[in-house]
């Protein structure tokens, strides 16, 4: 083996970051390998689909739990560690499940790194710890004490554990604030996912806040710059905003799905749903600073590589 390569441990391995992620750092060269719990929180079969393409690159996928995690990780000299229970809404009807992978599984990571204190730890943290912040964009020095939702709270808590660590144990750690990743491979609960499907059988979709909800669409080969640039800079604790750092109405993501195709969506429009916010928008001067940073793909251009995308799977009937 060459000693000169990085060998890159990534729980979430066969999630959608983890997927991309996993794939670039191996075609740069370095040795990637890292495990998935396969959850059923949506279909499984997407999970598998992406864990078989990453084997047939000679990527490992071990079948793991964040409590378990393979002795093999003491081999890597990098830990990504992506797993985690998403979605905000899900957050308000099943708690426990956050407790248990963001919290309980977080802990577990820490006490992971603790005892290889020379694997570095970068971590996805979320622009939901923003919560309730009123100041536009949102910066990294802006005050996260009021989390909208329990998914945000988990995400907040895990940076402070992460610090917690550091200053005891010595363990290096980047968080990252990820804003609305999307892209081919993705979620299907997120709304651009769900939209799309919807649209195309017809049936109805639910815009919250009478539609005027506005997120900082990032494409997922964006994140993943993000993530590499991250790993490459072996900060001893930072934490950083990845964003498109251009927020679009929800609207305008809509209406790029009816054309692409080429079919009017059924509208219901909603009040905002409880531990949701009305905007998100990254401030990326830090990262631009110190990650070299910048965004490159557009909502249009990113939304047609996912609709090509979809329309080519078995995802969309």
């Amino acid at each position: 083996m060459d000693n000169s390569r990085k060998r890159i441990f990534i729980t979430g391995i066969a999630g959608f970051i983890g997927f991309h992620l996993a794939q670039k750092l191996h075609r740069r060269g370095d040795q990637v390998f890292g495990c998935d719990n396969f959850n059923s929180y949506y279909d499984p079969l997407l999970k598998k689909e992406r864990a078989a393409i990453l084997a047939e690159q000679k990527i490992e996928v071990m079948a793991a739990d964040l409590c378990k995690l393979p002795k093999s990780i003491e081999k890597s000299t990098h830990l990504v560690h992506l797993a985690a229970q998403a979605g905000v809404r899900y957050s308000i009807t099943h708690p426990e499940k956050y407790q248990e992978s963001n919290l309980d599984g977080f802990f577990h990571v820490l006490e992971t790194v603790r005892r290889y204190p020379q694997i570095p730890l970068i971590f996805a943290s979320s622009s939901s710890v923003y919560g309730l912040n009123k100041k536009i964009p949102f910066s990294e020095s802006d005050p996260t004490d009021h989390p909208a939702n329990f998914y945000g709270a988990t995400k907040k808590s895990n940076e402070v554990m992460a610090f917690a660590y550091h200053n005891l144990y010595g363990i290096r750690a980047t968080g990252l604030r990820f804003f609305t990743v999307y892209g081919p491979y993705g979620r299907p609960d997120m709304a651009y996912f769900a939209f799309a499907k919807a649209i195309q059988k017809g049936e109805p979709i639910k815009l919250y806040n009478q539609g005027k909800m506005e997120r900082d669409f990032t494409y997922i080969d964006d994140i993943v710059d993000g993530i590499i640039s991250a790993i490459d800079l072996g900060a001893h604790f930072e934490i950083f905003n990845l964003g498109n750092n251009r927020p679009e109405k929800v609207e305008k993501l809509v209406q790029l799905i009816e054309e692409h195709l080429k079919k009017k969506a059924t509208i219901e429009r909603l009040p905002m749903p409880p531990g949701e916010i009305p905007t998100t928008f990254a401030d990326i001067a830090k990262a631009q600073k110190m990650l070299c940073f910048q965004p490159k793909i557009s909502l249009e251009t990113g939304m047609k590589h996912f609709l090509d995308w979809l329309q080519n799977s078995d995802y969309l009937v």
